[in-house]
């Protein structure tokens, strides 16, 4: 067969595509009725259920990440040509606006829900409508896909198939719930609603937030932040603590002492000179709690004290800009908190290629990075700033290109 496709693929492209494509698809209806239906059964979904969540249902092939059967997965290198974000840029006036104006209308016309939330869980709700605008507009953004197409296809032939398999038997276990396959609308990565909750998420965290017995997170606001704030219970938000602080961070203090791995009570960091910014204290509640330094552009940016809360955040979308972004439109919901004080200066743009030939550089000197992915999380922006400063240089604990340059050789 494989012989066949690559003598139609050189005599007759159009053609040869085609008729690749109709037995790729084949393959994947066998598939499905091979491997995902005995899945599905053993988790008590129905064979009408199952038929029915696949019915029409053919291969997304414009997908991201798809190695089609027969087929090597993508280099490493030619995974990682996509450019490795200025953080600056996630932060940008449009969005900080517009979510923070729509985020009060809804402040005021979920009032009532989200305070029986607040009572529930101890999440503030102002901290729900920033994860709400952020992964969906507050429901008002396009939710395109059918979930059964982008799981399906990702699970059967993807770079990371058995997750999505996985999350496409999670899927049909939401149906054999009760609902409506053809409305579980999903993001191209298979999230789910409102709340852009991979199905596994919706099983264990979604709830009833308007008393109608169903959780509904593509039609029902209450429902939606109901799931939310279940969703940060249970991971740990702690009640009554902030997420986190704007700083100054003196010349002597290390950059590199960044991380929840070297957290601190928080009197400690203000005895070292970090202070609030504006002439503000720290809540006299927090000073004793552990908090950890912040600095997601290293000394390109503002800097932060954050709390365990903001760990939280992370574990709904493992992104520091993503946790600082929700955190801080809260705030600017409910307490009007104005634009970062420090401003975030420009850095050079990079390919994630480059970021990641510079871990591995870091890596060969004996330095942690968390993994050469291409993306400076904080185990390598202190690992550049503790190269930085083993060279007699002023830490700046952020790629460049003078870094990629040294490091990568």
């Amino acid at each position: 067969m494989r012989i066949l496709c690559l003598l139609l693929l050189l005599l007759f492209p159009a053609a040869a595509m085609a008729q690749t494509r109709a037995a790729v698809e084949a393959q994947f209806r066998t598939w499905l009725d091979q491997t995902v239906w005995p899945r599905a059964s053993r988790e008590g979904v129905s064979r009408a259920t199952f038929d029915t969540a696949f019915q029409g249902v053919t291969l997304n092939w414009d997908l991201p990440d798809l190695v089609p059967p027969g087929m090597a997965p993508p280099a490493r290198q030619a995974q990682r040509q996509s450019e490795f974000g200025q953080p600056g840029k996630y932060f940008s006036r449009g969005s900080l606006d517009g979510a923070t104006a729509t985020g009060r209308r809804m402040a005021r016309q979920y009032a009532q829900t989200l305070a029986a939330v607040e009572r529930a869980t101890g999440v503030p709700g102002r901290i729900i409508l920033g994860i709400w605008g952020r992964e969906s507009g507050y429901g008002r953004a396009d939710i395109p896909h059918d979930v059964f197409q982008v799981l399906g296809t990702k699970g059967f032939m993807s770079t990371r198939a058995p997750y999505f398999t996985d999350e496409l038997v999670a899927a049909l276990q939401i149906a054999q719930r009760g609902a409506a396959p053809r409305a579980m609308r999903s993001s191209w990565a298979g999230a789910l609603g409102q709340p852009q909750f991979m199905p596994s998420n919706y099983l264990g965290y979604a709830a009833d937030g308007d008393g109608d017995g169903r959780a509904d997170i593509w039609g029902s606001a209450p429902d939606t932040i109901a799931s939310i704030g279940t969703y940060l219970t249970r991971h740990g938000w702690q009640p009554g603590r902030d997420w986190g602080f704007e700083v100054t961070v003196p010349a002597n203090v290390s950059c590199a002492l960044e991380g929840p791995d070297q957290a601190r009570p928080i009197a400690d960091w203000a005895a070292m000179g970090i202070a609030r910014v504006g002439g503000k204290a720290f809540p006299a509640a927090e000073l004793r709690q552990p908090g950890s330094l912040l600095m997601p552009a290293g000394r390109y940016g503002p800097a932060f004290i954050v709390t365990p809360n903001f760990y939280v955040l992370k574990d709904y979308n493992t992104s520091d800009l993503y946790a600082l972004f929700v955190g801080h439109v809260g705030d600017r919901i409910q307490y009007g908190t104005p634009d970062f004080a420090a401003p975030w200066r420009g850095t050079d743009s990079l390919l994630r290629s480059d970021v990641a030939a510079l871990q591995r550089g870091l890596e060969s000197r004996g330095l942690d990075v968390g993994g050469a992915d291409g993306l400076a999380g904080f185990r390598t922006r202190r690992s550049i700033g503790q190269w930085q400063a083993a060279q007699g240089q002023a830490a700046t604990c952020f790629p460049d290109a003078t870094l990629v340059r040294a490091l990568a050789r």
